[in-house]
């Protein structure tokens, strides 16, 4: 699950790894991974795994969050992202069953489809051998191709929690599951963490609308593949921050299930 003190491999494996493999694997992986710690958390109160839970929320949240802001690589920067979100869902762990289960399946459904949507960009973007993956060749993006700008930014935003967009939803019914519980100083780490993020999610947006490249990386035609995918996945993630009370529902009732 890429969650901290056990997080070193993430950001050299992803970096490593073609984009395509490592957006599948930053989303359907994680999400099963996080299917059987439901079980295993909510049922077997093994003694002492509250402050495992904390502890690991916050690590994952902080070392998260600080790292990407002196990377240049995207696929490294989305890495450490995927270790602060790692963070943020196991916040919905430490919570209360009742109102944690249901705020962790919403936020890894949120979290998939800005993910997937994010790395089918980058993979594009990249062109063969993956050439283009720095900060720098996302430069004047939002001039040459501003659709594919557009859905990024899209990504971004709700990664960083933006509202109309699932990842804000996805925030705030962590966040309300942890204050309900009483975990104030968790939910006051996730925050502040929540703030720092944002930097270097706004980097990549100021760098596609806002900077001239020196040497425009080529782009090449979009195939209908990844069109699909990616209209799929901006559709998903706004339909979750405009309509997101029947997802929530569905995962309320899971929770209900899951809990007799």
């Amino acid at each position: 699950m890429a969650a901290a003190p056990f997080h070193v491999w993430t950001p050299d494996v992803y970096e490593g790894a073609p984009a395509p493999v490592v957006g599948f694997m930053s989303t359907a992986p994680k999400a099963a991974v996080f299917a059987v710690l439901l079980r295993i958390i909510f049922e077997a109160h093994a003694p002492g795994g509250f402050w495992l839970i904390w502890v690991a929320a916050a690590l994952s949240m902080t070392l998260g969050n600080i790292f990407p802001l002196w990377q240049d690589n995207v696929k490294r920067l989305l890495a450490y992202s995927s270790i602060a979100h790692a963070g943020y869902l196991l916040v919905a762990f430490a919570a209360l069953p009742s109102n944690g289960i249901p705020a962790a399946m919403f936020y890894t459904a949120a979290y998939a489809a800005m993910n997937v949507g994010a790395f089918a960009v980058v993979s594009h973007f990249a062109g063969a051998g993956e050439r283009y993956v720095t900060v720098e060749d996302y430069a004047g993006l939002g001039r040459r191709s501003p659709l594919l700008a557009a859905t990024l930014t899209i990504f971004l935003l709700s990664l960083i929690g933006i509202p109309i967009t699932g990842g804000f939803f996805a925030k705030f019914y962590v966040f309300s599951a942890a204050l309900q519980a009483n975990l104030v100083g968790l939910t006051i780490i996730g925050v502040l963490n929540s703030a720092v993020g944002a930097y270097y999610y706004l980097r990549i947006i100021v760098m596609m609308y806002m900077r001239e490249a020196r040497e425009p990386a080529p782009l090449a035609p979009i195939p209908f593949g990844v069109s699909a995918a990616l209209a799929i996945s901006a559709l998903a993630t706004i339909y979750l921050g405009i309509l997101p009370g029947r997802v929530l529902e569905c995962a309320s009732q899971s929770a209900a299930d899951l809990l007799r």
